[in-house]
């Protein structure tokens, strides 16, 4: 399957190339989203650092940390909107182990979860992973950058109100 992210007109016209050289019969999609912003991937890999420095009786390396959100918080997204991908993983994937589950996320399998996803893909993993571990008290660092495609949704406050009741 080709994936093709068009940013610019250059692109585009490419894109209607390549398309133009295809022969019939061929299926296209076409969804909203640009990759995922080098801020973003920044932020995953910072907080990744942060809940396994937070959590040291559950999570022994910053990579069990990153592969946990992988599989629990990026494979549903994937599988959401991935057909291919959610067939192979139901069918190979699901069945098998937790522990080889994440093996497969760690490497050197490193299974390509979250460089799978755009922009707003990206988004609610973020969101999914802030709110499980703010809701285990571990800070995560929150960017002041506001050109960073993500701030949290429920907004932090909402977090602080829901631990203080």
């Amino acid at each position: 399957m080709v994936q093709r992210i068009i940013e610019d007109k250059f692109d585009k016209g490419r894109l209607l190339a390549f398309i133009e050289r295809q022969d019939p019969p061929f299926t296209c999609s076409i969804s909203k989203g640009g990759r995922r912003s080098v801020a973003q991937n920044k932020l995953a890999f910072k907080w990744y650092g942060e809940i396994a420095e937070q959590l040291p009786g559950t999570f022994e390396t910053v990579e069990d940390a990153r592969a946990h959100c992988k599989l629990h918080h990026g494979v549903p997204i994937i599988r959401a909107v991935d057909e291919d991908f959610r067939q192979a993983y139901d069918e190979k994937i699901r069945p098998a182990p937790y522990p080889f589950k994440l093996a497969l996320m760690k490497a050197p399998f490193d299974w390509p979860i979250t460089s799978k996803m755009n922009t707003k893909q990206l988004s609610a993993y973020l969101d999914a992973v802030h709110r499980e571990f703010s809701g285990q008290g571990v800070e995560l660092t929150i960017p002041e950058d506001k050109s960073l495609d993500w701030r949290p949704e429920p907004p932090v406050e909402a977090y602080e109100m829901e631990g203080a009741r």
